[in-house]
């Protein structure tokens, strides 16, 4: 059950939650808002009164937000935009009669908008909501075309031509009436261009041209006659005066050319003291220089001389340092990689000799032992083979001879690099290999007497006896 109920709970909590969330959707879809140069009109829902200018009251099913926002509710309530900026509104009377029966075209620029009051608004929502600016400007250049045209036909084109401003001001106070009844508000108005199709504007300024062209001719005679005169006079006075200035300036030049010589010759005068004053300075001051330059000179090669000797002894240095102790390090580790490279190449021989001899004494051990069973074979073969003579046997271990030099080589062909080392220095190192081969066969027939109590040896120089026997036979 207290599950149930807390499920309850959180189910009445989330639909809660859901209903005001939808509620906050539906507010903030349905919420206009409007700039500060708009007004908000919404029509519907509850009727409120307003207060007229006149003082009296009335009731309207609308409200207005200036620049704000509001709460629409759909589909009671609707909401529209009454516009408040500025329109300029373009006035055109073309062929208007005015009062002396001249056709004009005119034009003139007016600057309109709603007016500020909440009066002013709700008379201009009433006639222009839902229409724009464009029905504003329409209307207004109509309204403006009107009283343009009105104004014309009650003036003269002179009226008109010297007095623009007053007429401007005019229209201004007629208009303001008219556009207060819409609800609007007119700001300015200005005639800008009047024209016509038959030259009365031109007419109507050409005497004035003309005579303000005649005064200006004759001005401008007055003063070139008045010119004339006064140039002249000025270039008279000039003239004189000129004469007089080159008169002065003449006498003022044969002054100063004089005045000039005389100090030319006594500058020369001093010149000449002065030079030759300079000149025998300059030789004293020459013979001064020369001494100081061979004094550098001098100077600059004891210096020279003692720079050389400083340069040859840092390369001597230097030479010692990068040449001479170079070679010496080189030499050096050449030596100490031959003394390695010799010891090393003389510790493997002997080892490789080692191994060698090892090996050659095992296959040895192997040999005279399997030699000794072969003998013990052989003995009891002799045993049996009693009936065989003394050459047979001699013949049977001859056979077996190369058998056992192959066993004695056989562990030799195994070795697959022998290391010569000659300690001695008497070249005989690869000699003492074959010997020792040499010597391992030779053992051969000792071995054999020792096992199979043959003597191979004399054997052999039985054999060579009974051969020479028999060629002294056959020579015989």
């Amino acid at each position: 059950m207290e599950l149930l109920a807390s499920y309850a709970g959180t189910i009445t909590l989330l639909v809660l939650a859901a209903l005001v969330i939808a509620v906050l959707v539906v507010l903030a879809t349905n919420y206009r808002k409007v700039g500060p140069n708009e007004v908000l009109i919404v029509s519907g829902g509850l009727s409120q009164k307003v207060t007229e200018p006149d003082g009296t009251l009335r009731t309207v099913g609308y409200k207005m937000c200036v620049g704000g926002g509001s709460l629409v509710i759909p589909p009671f309530q609707t909401a529209q935009v009454l516009p408040l900026e500025i329109c300029t509104v373009n006035v055109k009377a073309s062929h208007a009669l005015t009062r002396a029966g001249v056709h004009l075209n005119s034009k003139g620029l007016a600057q309109v908008k709603v007016g500020s009051s909440e009066a002013e608004i709700r008379i201009a929502a009433e006639q222009f909501l839902g229409k724009g600016a464009s029905a504003i400007v329409e209307i207004s250049s109509q309204v403006l075309e009107g009283l343009l045209r009105a104004y014309l036909g009650a003036s003269t084109v002179e009226e008109i031509y010297q007095n623009r401003d007053e007429f401007n001001s005019r229209m201004m106070k007629e208009a303001q009436d008219e556009f207060r009844k819409m609800g609007l508000d007119l700001i300015s108005f200005a005639l800008i261009d009047i024209s016509d199709d038959s030259g009365y504007l031109d007419a109507l300024g050409k005497p004035k041209i003309a005579a303000v062209k005649r005064d200006a001719e004759i001005s401008q005679a007055d003063t070139d006659k008045e010119v004339t005169i006064q140039t002249a006079e000025a270039r008279k006075i000039g003239d004189i005066a000129r004469l007089q200035a080159e008169t002065k300036v003449a006498e003022a030049n044969r002054d100063f050319e004089m005045s000039r010589a005389d100090f030319a010759a006594e500058v020369n005068q001093k010149k000449a003291a002065a030079d030759m004053a300079y000149d025998l300075e300059r030789q004293k001051g020459s013979q001064n220089l020369k001494a100081e330059e061979i004094q550098v000179r001098i100077v600059e090669r004891e210096k020279m001389i003692e720079l050389e000797a400083l340069e040859i002894a840092r390369r001597e240095k230097e030479l010692e340092a990068t040449v001479h102790k170079t070679s010496e390090a080189r030499k050096f580790q050449v030596e100490i990689e031959a003394q390695a490279e010799a010891y090393k190449l003389e510790e493997e021989a002997k080892g490789h000799a080692a191994a060698a001899k090892l090996e050659a004494g095992a296959e040895a051990e192997a040999i005279r032992v399997r030699g000794q069973a072969e003998a013990e074979a052989m003995q009891q073969k002799a045993e049996s083979f009693k009936a065989y003579n003394e050459a047979a046997i001699y013949q049977m271990l001859i056979e077996k001879l190369p058998e056992l030099a192959r066993a004695v080589s056989e562990p030799l062909s195994r070795i697959d690099r022998i290391t010569i080392v000659d300690a001695g220095g008497d070249g005989d190192g690869v000699a003492k290999v074959t010997g020792q081969v040499a010597k391992v066969i030779a053992q051969l027939p000792e071995v054999v007497e020792s096992l199979g109590g043959v003597d191979l040896k004399a054997l052999a120089r039985k054999l060579a006896g009974q051969d020479g026997a028999a060629a002294e036979k056959e020579e015989e």
